[in-house]
């Protein structure tokens, strides 16, 4: 049947199970915008406040459900405002697929209102970029698209479209019962049994558990392996909830701002094993010093990582869940005694500690833990607020810490936050967001109150860019320079201006009464909750050091 290429997108985007589609309109996009009006029962349209919000939902919509998230722009500005969300949602390997519109085939390079090659602009942050012509090559771009975006590593796809390829028309053949069959490469085997063999000898194994095991949907099998050969766990940002927080092998996050119980674990061990993760430079600390008596096993599904950053001693290719499966029977059941009773008892002599007489974000966090029994999602955006939502909630289940790791973007949360909650209306959503990160995208507060999306945006008030100021008292002989945002913004005025109900803590007896009532209230709340200027995450790592090296404040006072 003959199809004008606006049709043929909506008509891909339905056989491709996609219910949500996260965008802003404008004039070289207003044929598929016209198209999805037609539409509208079918697949829903959420307008956010500005395109960024649009990536940034699209993504923590992906996060959130493991489906693809997907996104809209115009041209020009319209598609460049994407480029932050999409580039977060590379480096944390997010399948979403962000479709462009670009001005009429015969006005592209000559400068025309609002062109810009985003194809080639996005580039480096995508797993792939298509800049469709001809309208007959349309539906199976988009076909190919949602197949990158999902195979392999996930990652972001971008298709951009010249104007007239939506008003052109082409024969279209329309694909029934869709099924998305991933095929996984078998698993070498000889790289399987020195993995097991090295496991069997193994007196001290210590698990790194990254963002793949959430990818793959491997915590099942996580928990029989580590279970199995009774090895202590740590995770990454990204890894958070694939494994339960509160198992006792569970020793934290590892890293810059892990526990000292994670980083002396990894530290001692004699062999780690690294499953689905990337040893970031935020993890790793000073590489020379990482895990110096162990031997290293690295499992990941990307090839390009292994011994990118850590010479590892043996790599299994492969998706995590499949390795697992094919490994588990080929290891020995172990109990490690002597080795797991000192892990705990490190875990008991280094807790994470903070001032517990007054209000601070660690309080907060521990309240939002026990009101939600563990079981909200959780989104923040960057900074000190981040780690401590990482520090002091105890995930046990994968996605529900959504979270910018790899680019590290302030004003992700928000936007992440609308998202999830589209995409698991069932499930509490509570974004985690500095000050300073509020004031970026604060916008989409009128995006969450236009649609009533019930979610709770916690504002960690210290009226100070805190990571940044942390590092000037500790490192930058106390200079602080352009990080302190005290002005005269009330921001739970400026929530209600958008739409939202807003209450604001500045005493720790005040926290749980009103997280409770907003977890109550039915559309979206703002908190605003005004902690101390020199609130500061730790344990930490200084720069260069070894994450066996972290401190913490009683440290300081001790030296």
């Amino acid at each position: 049947m003959q199809l004008t290429g606006s049709q043929i997108v909506v008509e891909v985007l339905k056989e491709q199970g996609v219910d949500t589609v996260f965008g802003y309109p404008g004039g070289a996009i207003l044929n598929i915008y016209d198209e999805l009006y037609k539409h509208s029962d079918e697949i829903r349209h959420v307008l956010t406040s500005h395109e960024q919000g649009a990536s940034h939902a699209a993504d923590g919509y992906a996060r959130a459900t493991g489906r693809v998230g997907v996104c809209m722009a115009t041209s020009g500005p319209g598609a460049t405002n994407l480029v932050t969300g999409i580039a977060t949602a590379y480096m944390d390997s997010v399948p979403m697929v962000a479709i462009t519109a670009n001005v009429a085939l015969p006005l592209l390079g000559k400068d025309t209102f609002q062109e810009v090659d985003i194809a080639g602009i996005t580039m480096p942050v995508t797993k792939h970029g298509f800049i469709v012509k001809d309208v007959n090559e349309l539906a199976d771009t988009l076909r190919r698209a949602f197949k990158i975006a999902t195979s392999g590593r996930p990652g972001p796809v971008i298709v951009d479209r010249t104007k007239d390829v939506t008003a052109n028309s082409a024969e279209f053949k329309k694909l029934t019962g869709v099924k998305k069959v991933v095929k996984k490469k078998p698993v070498d085997k000889a790289s399987l049994k020195a993995a097991a063999d090295l496991i069997n000898k193994a007196k001290k194994p210590f698990i790194y558990l990254g963002g793949g095991a959430v990818i793959s949907g491997a915590s099942k099998e996580v928990k029989e392996f580590a279970e199995k050969i009774n090895s202590p766990l740590c995770d990454t940002l990204m890894g958070k909830g694939a494994f339960d927080g509160h198992n006792s092998l569970y020793t934290g996050m590892v890293g810059m701002h892990g526990t000292k119980a994670s980083n002396m674990g990894v530290s001692e061990c004699d062999l780690l094993i690294a499953m689905g993760a990337r040893f970031s430079d935020r993890v790793t600390g000073n590489a020379k010093k990482f895990a110096t008596n162990a031997k290293i096993i690295h499992i990941d599904i990307d090839e390009a990582e292994i011994n990118k950053n850590i010479q590892t001693d043996i790599s299994v290719i492969g998706d995590l869940k499949a390795v697992l499966t094919a490994l588990i029977p080929m290891v020995k059941e172990k109990k490690n005694t002597a080795w797991v009773k000192h892990i705990a008892e490190l875990k008991k002599e280094f807790p994470l500690r903070y001032d517990n007489k007054r209000l601070t974000c660690p309080y907060v966090m521990e309240t939002i833990d026990k009101l939600t029994k563990s079981e909200a999602i959780i989104t923040t955006d960057v900074g000190q607020h981040q780690m401590w939502a990482a520090q002091f909630y105890k995930y046990k289940e994968p996605r529900h810490f959504l979270s910018s790791g790899g680019l590290g973007t302030m004003g992700y949360g928000l936007g992440a936050a609308i998202g999830a909650k589209v995409g698991c209306p069932d499930k509490t959503v509570i974004n985690i967001g500095g000050d300073g990160c509020f004031r970026m995208n604060m916008n989409e507060l009128a995006t969450a109150s236009r649609y009533g999306i019930k979610i709770i945006d916690v504002i960690i008030d210290n009226s100070v860019l805190g990571m940044v100021r942390q590092w000037q008292r500790l490192f930058y002989g106390v200079r602080y320079s352009q990080t302190v945002l005290r002005v005269y913004v009330d921001y739970c005025k400026v929530a209600e201006a958008l739409g939202c109900k807003a209450y604001r803590i500045t005493k720790k007896e005040e926290a749980e009464s009103v997280l409770k009532k907003a977890l109550a209230d039915k559309g979206p709340v703002v908190i605003d909750c005004v902690i101390d200027l020199d609130e500061s995450v730790y344990p930490m790592v200084s720069p260069g050091a070894s994450i066996a090296e972290a401190f913490d404040e009683e440290d300081l006072k001790n030296k």
